[in-house]
């Protein structure tokens, strides 16, 4: 039996929020899609996404412009279109999706990740190399140069190779001297981020998630098919708070930083809905050998550890 409150909440959502069905679609292929072999027929994918208020019309004409931007590609098999990820889908996935299930680094050395972006760049190139870096969590530390306090050189490589820029554009290493926690670092922080705008939306999603939470809590029978909108809606939330979050070392953020908090709320709404939602995706789903593939190993791993063996028991006794 559904919940009352949760099935107001997901209505209500749905009119008040106007979610766009490219993001929407892009949050399902990442959370549920990607981990289970990233491949499903079209037919079932608009089933298990009608209930967000997508209709077969809105899925369509998504999947099509997704395509033409490389996130997806289609093969038909018979009489049935099935939708996969491209290789390069699957890359801005992962870049996405470490960010939002990875625990993130509470240490700092003081190292930077800086791209140097030459004047000879053709725009197109700069444009989508900015995009690019944006998502990763790079910010503008001056005129032509894109940076992040980060030690992560594998990362800020694999960008420059997906955006064909690494023999374009300048990367290079720095460190911080002296202290790494000064007024003038956590001002340079706000100079490059917009960090008070990203607070708000980090609060404003914990206001909207906590009653959320707690009806969860609450209900002793959870239904799969809600606890797969539930936890659809929610990394889709989350998703668009952070990956406007550069996630910074805590030495450059504010006090009390409002993201720890989303975070948290989010990890508590995936725990409890997880396994119901897997319960109604394998139940909806196709691809061209039957039901959907197991998850990979890697998504037992978000937010910290998922627990396989309960899961596993509970998935083959339903």
């Amino acid at each position: 039996m559904k919940n009352r409150f949760l099935e107001q909440w997901i209505s209500d959502y749905l009119a008040e929020r106007r979610v766009r069905a490219n993001s929407l679609i892009i949050t399902v292929y990442g959370d549920f899609i990607a981990p289970h072999g990233g491949t499903v027929w079209l037919g079932s994918f608009i089933r298990l996404v009608e209930p967000l208020g997508l209709n077969e019309r809105m899925v369509r004409t998504s999947v099509y412009r997704l395509s033409q931007d490389h996130w997806l590609e289609s093969e038909q098999i018979g009489r049935k279109s099935y939708y996969s990820l491209t290789a390069s889908g699957r890359r801005r996935f992962e870049h996405a999706y470490r960010r939002i299930y990875d625990t993130p680094q509470d240490t700092w050395n003081g190292e930077w990740q800086l791209v140097v972006l030459p004047s000879t760049l053709g725009s197109p190139e700069r444009d989508t190399l900015r995009k690019e870096l944006s998502w990763a969590g790079y910010g503008n530390v001056a005129p032509g140069v894109m940076g992040h306090p980060s030690s992560d050189t594998a990362t800020l490589m694999e960008i420059l190779q997906d955006t064909a820029t690494q023999d374009k554009v300048v990367p290079m290493q720095a460190a911080t001297l002296g202290a790494l926690a000064t007024r003038p670092l956590q001002d340079l922080a706000r100079d490059c981020w917009n960090l008070d705008e990203i607070e708000a939306t980090y609060r404003e999603f914990s206001d909207r998630m906590r009653p959320v939470l707690r009806s969860l809590r609450a209900t002793r029978n959870l239904d799969p098919e809600q606890c797969f909108l539930i936890q659809t809606l929610t990394m889709h939330e989350f998703r668009r708070a952070l990956l406007h979050d550069p996630q910074l070392p805590m030495q450059l953020m504010p006090h009390d930083w409002s993201g720890t908090a989303a975070r948290a709320l989010s990890r508590a709404i995936y725990q409890i809905t997880w396994r119901h939602a897997q319960q109604h995706l394998m139940a909806v789903c196709e691809t061209p050998n039957g039901a959907l593939p197991a998850a990979a190993p890697y998504y037992y791993k978000r937010f910290g550890g998922l627990d396989l063996e309960s899961a596993a028991k509970e998935l083959a006794e339903n």
